[in-house]
């Protein structure tokens, strides 16, 4: 129980500092920014034409704010357990944030490849380090085709014994 207040705390701290970074406005990029709804434009674009420096800051500091989510969704519940499952919570996350961006931050555009690149992270996160949390603290948990009726023991995969339903 500890641990998943740590993990929602630690995400919500995450996540003041993901709004503070992406939703403020950038008055240098009023003229500049434009929405991006192609895959890979953005990603082509830094690696082909920015510096070093730019690319890593751009691309890995993309990469970084989805690491959180693959890490500690796992922890808060079982449910989040699974690639695909943090895969779709970060991109839905990302999306609204990204659209938040475009529609009310001057200076700020909606960029595919932001979500891309933050989603990433997500699986950077979850492979195998959340994972291997979520297993630890939720061992018990079954998916719903591994149940059965009440009363039927089943093997328990952590522990390697027999237990009631």
């Amino acid at each position: 129980m500890a641990a998943r207040a740590v993990a929602l705390l630690t995400i919500a701290l995450c996540a003041a500092v993901v709004l503070k970074l992406t939703l403020a406005p950038s008055r240098a990029s009023v003229g500049i920014a434009h929405t991006n709804l192609k895959p890979g434009a953005t990603i082509r674009l830094y690696l082909n034409q920015a510096t070093l420096r730019e690319a890593v800051l751009e691309l890995g500091g993309n990469i970084a704010l989805g690491v959180p989510l693959g890490l500690l969704l796992p922890v808060i519940s079982p449910r989040f357990r699974g690639l695909l499952r943090v895969m779709l919570v970060a991109a839905l996350a990302f999306t609204l944030l990204e659209t938040a961006q475009r529609l009310f931050v001057e200076g700020r555009s909606f960029d595919v490849d932001d979500i891309i690149l933050a989603v990433a992270g997500a699986a950077i996160g979850y492979l195998p380090i959340g994972r291997y949390l979520g297993l630890r603290l939720h061992p018990e948990h079954r998916h719903w085709w591994q149940r059965r009726l009440s009363g039927v023991p089943y093997r328990s995969r952590s522990l390697g014994h027999v237990r009631e339903a």
